[in-house]
């Protein structure tokens, strides 16, 4: 395999996604893409990009600064949100292949015109952040068996991880939801129209129990793969 550098978001948990992305292959490279320095100058070195997960999204870059209230006053972060719009205008022009998990689906969502709700629980759903133990809430997702995300997992139905309040509302231009909670959160986003690889999801593969489920293994395969046939 040829030598690919992927660029990551910075986060509280970077390690975890950083390995995670490490451990695919000896000759995968990763770049710390941050808000706390000038590495966004050095995007032109990666061959795909992966939004890590994290704080709220700034309920105005959806236009709805009222609801501010909603979020987490202690888990919002305007920079990083400003550096990952600059990602993803940049990934887009530059046609760079996009992996998104959890926040990275949100921030990605409001990007392309969507919004969120900003608090699962007070928007009358079950809770989707973590159980009161701090470990991650598992639960059952129902895949489209006409998308994308199907035809790389080969199953309708699966068992995943959660950790977060916020979700989609509205889906942005080009996007289509690819799964569903049991209760009608969106877990999955993908293009509906032609463009470079884009997968976004509201769980976390890099942490999940089973790393050898298709939720995991083959949705970073397949970003792998998009990378290297650039």
């Amino acid at each position: 395999m040829k030598s690919l550098t992927i660029g990551l978001t910075d986060c509280s948990k970077y390690d975890l996604y950083n390995n995670w992305i490490l451990n695919y292959h000896p000759e995968v490279k990763t770049l710390r893409l941050s808000w706390k320095d000038d590495s966004f100058s050095q995007i032109s070195a990666c061959h795909g990009i992966v939004l890590t997960g994290g704080e709220d999204v700034h309920p105005r870059f959806y236009d709805r600064p009222e609801w501010l209230p909603y979020c987490h006053a202690d888990d919002v972060n305007e920079e990083r949100d400003e550096l990952e719009w600059k990602v993803l205008e940049y990934s887009q022009s530059h046609e760079l292949p996009v992996l998104g998990i959890c926040r990275g689906l949100q921030v990605a969502n409001v990007f392309f015109g969507g919004t969120l709700i900003p608090d699962i629980p007070t928007w009358g759903k079950f809770n989707h952040s973590k159980m009161p133990d701090n470990t991650d809430r598992y639960h059952g997702v129902k895949v489209d068996p006409a998308s994308a995300l199907f035809r790389l997992v080969q199953e309708k139905e699966g068992w995943i991880n959660s950790n977060h309040h916020q979700s989609v509302e509205k889906v942005g231009h080009g996007l289509i939801v690819s799964a569903l909670s049991e209760d009608g959160v969106v877990e999955a986003l993908e293009r509906c129209t032609p463009g470079p690889h884009l997968s976004l999801v509201q769980w976390h593969p890099e942490r999940m129990n089973d790393q050898q489920s298709p939720f995991v293994k083959n949705i970073r395969q397949a970003f792998f793969e998009a990378c290297l046939s650039r």
